[in-house]
């Protein structure tokens, strides 16, 4: 079983899908490892490194030849694939909802496409799950992106000249990376608080030590869709939700964004008046950005002025700290590829839940039911 690892082509990627870590792991399990030259540079993993940990470091079409598995952090072009073994598998992010030639490349070219991003929420499957570890990274990085765009203090500061009053902070959408920027901000010493479409979400806010902020007067509507991900709301509750949000939002001083549907554009939450709205020197970050962006005029990796309020975001936040992005990456894919490996064999066996939940591709064709709907 050989598994390759090639350097990410994708413009602003610093990432790298195997660390020395996960090199080992999978040397221990029989694999034999090859890995592009300077894969890891950018992650801050010398090519001695992998060396150390028993890969082979080689340029890209010769750690690719002969290969049985090939992981990426973005998919690599199917051009890069050239060697590979017949049927080989791909285990990376692909975003398929929006590069659909890309997958139709991989089914013409007799590839295994296997999406990490489409893994199932089930218990079994989160230390496999890459969108939970790099959204916890991102939650951490828009925080501090944000703190440190913010012309103030963030804590409540009781000195001989006079008091600073602390920052207030408000999360728009409280999954993994809200989570993380409610703790990240918290500890900053801001005042906290947070909204989500699933009212689930409470106790969790209020756990963090955070003000949950939600429509409590429109009755019977929840955003839960399904795998534990949000879902678009009626109009009911947008409007009445848009009302409660406009209110709070003038009153903030920094403002986290990080609403995300799945296959679709991000939901637009904050408007050109709601920004309007906030005092000058405010900042939000808009951590969806790259999908379209939930803030009037967010730009990726631009940041944008409007009323006097800063507007930020990046088109791959986790990649900002693609050293422990990496990490948590490489854990996750040696955790997915590890959970089936059938010893008789030496190589990994898929079974039918989670292996026909990420497959895109298979025998030349489009085969993952996501995308036929």
């Amino acid at each position: 079983m050989r598994i390759a690892a090639l350097k990410e082509r994708a413009p602003g990627e610093n990432r790298v899908a195997i660390t020395p870590e996960t090199v080992k792991k999978f040397i221990a399990l029989g694999a034999t490892i090859a890995v592009e030259e300077g894969a890891g540079l950018a992650a801050s993993v010398t090519d001695e490194a992998y060396r150390e940990a028993g890969a082979e470091v080689v340029p890209a079409a010769k750690a690719v030849e002969g290969a049985d598995i090939v992981l990426g952090v973005q998919a690599p072009d199917v051009m890069a694939l050239a060697g590979a073994k017949p049927g080989a598998w791909v285990a990376a992010t692909f975003d398929p909802f929006r590069n659909g030639e890309t997958v139709e490349a991989y089914a013409k070219g007799g590839f295994e496409a296997l999406a990490m991003e489409f893994m199932p929420r089930i218990t079994r499957a989160q230390s496999m799950d890459v969108l939970s570890s790099q959204s916890n990274l991102a939650g951490y990085k828009a925080v501090l992106t944000a703190a440190n765009t913010y012309g103030r203090a963030f804590p409540m500061m009781m000195t001989a000249a006079g008091t600073v009053q602390a920052a207030k902070v408000f999360v728009m959408g409280v999954g993994v990376a809200g989570l993380q920027a409610i703790a990240t901000a918290k500890r900053l010493g801001a005042q906290v608080s947070a909204t989500d479409v699933r009212s689930a979400t409470k106790e969790q806010i209020q756990s963090l030590g955070a003000k949950p902020v939600f429509v409590e007067d429109v009755a019977g509507i929840e955003g839960e869709g399904s795998g534990g991900y949000a879902t678009e709301m009626s109009e009911e509750y947008q409007k009445a939700q848009a009302e409660l949000v406009s209110a709070h939002i003038a009153k903030q001083d920094i403002v986290i964004t990080t609403a995300l549907i799945p296959g679709r554009p991000a939901p637009k939450l904050i408007s050109d008046a709601q920004i309007a709205s906030m005092k000058p020197g405010s900042v939000i970050f808009d951590l969806a950005v790259a999908q379209g962006g939930n803030v009037a005029g967010s730009q990726p990796d631009q940041t944008v002025e409007k009323h006097g309020v800063k507007i930020v975001g990046y088109s791959n936040t986790a990649g900002h700290l693609a050293a422990d992005a990496s990490a948590l990456f490489a854990r996750n894919l040696y955790n997915f590829l590890s959970a089936f490996w059938d010893t008789e064999s030496g190589r990994p066996v898929l079974d039918e839940e989670i292996g026909d939940a990420v497959r895109l591709t298979q025998g030349g064709k489009v085969v993952n039911e996501r995308l036929a709907g």
